[in-house]
């Protein structure tokens, strides 16, 4: 599968090192090459040479899979960069979360109850099958989750498109992640993204980020 991630941090960097790694074609979008490349992308790449770099349009032009792994505040952004027409039609998954950090840390959400990211991004890019996923837990353990008990926590999914709900399944599902949880459509993603609060909270309780939630039923 293409596979674009756009996003070059920590969480952009895992997704495409685990996918490039069990064979997908990699390309990580950006929005200034240049600027990335200046920066500590260099020595990232040197031991990842299956993924490439490119613009966010370029990216995405012939993706299969679209991954999400901007910052809260600059998915749209970086999303409008891509362009609708490189969008349309395709999965895309959003691992992002509405942080807002203008009063420090912890951060609050800028989007909740009653809307979120997920929807917006939906309502923005209406021909793209939306579906969220991975922003509950920590990027080592959205591609690793054997890291921690096995394997054996919980990961949600939301979105409106069951196809696309299943690509992203089996996505997770090569990952290692055993409990996937399909939650509904595109507004539970409401539900996970304000989970973010009580994981703030307990990384700052227990000074790691590498837990996670488990559904027991």
């Amino acid at each position: 599968m293409r596979i674009a991630v756009l996003g070059t941090g920590m969480v952009g960097r895992a997704i495409a090192a685990r996918t490039a790694e069990l064979g997908h074609e990699v390309v990580v979008g950006t929005r200034d090459v240049a600027a990335t490349q200046a920066g500590d992308w260099g020595e990232w790449a040197a031991g990842h040479s299956g993924v490439t770099l490119a613009g966010h349009a370029a990216a995405t032009a012939e993706a299969d899979l679209v991954v999400n792994a901007t910052s809260g505040d600059g998915s749209l952004p970086a999303l409008n960069a891509a362009g609708a027409e490189n969008l349309a039609g395709k999965v895309l998954l959003d691992i992002a979360n509405p942080l807002d950090f203008s009063k420090g840390f912890p951060p609050t959400l800028s989007v909740v109850n009653d809307d979120s990211l997920a929807e917006r991004i939906q309502r923005a890019f209406p021909r793209t099958r939306v579906v969220k996923a991975l922003n509950t837990l920590t990027a080592d353990l959205m591609t690793h989750p054997r890291q921690l008990a096995d394997g054996d926590h919980s990961v949600f999914v939301s979105g409106d498109d069951a196809e696309a709900k299943k690509v992203v399944v089996d996505l997770l599902t090569s990952f290692g992640h055993t409990d996937v949880i399909d939650l509904g459509d595109i507004t539970t993603a409401r539900g996970t993204e304000m989970l973010l609060p009580i994981w703030l909270r307990l990384y700052g309780r227990l000074g790691t980020p590498l837990f996670n939630v488990k559904v027991v039923r």
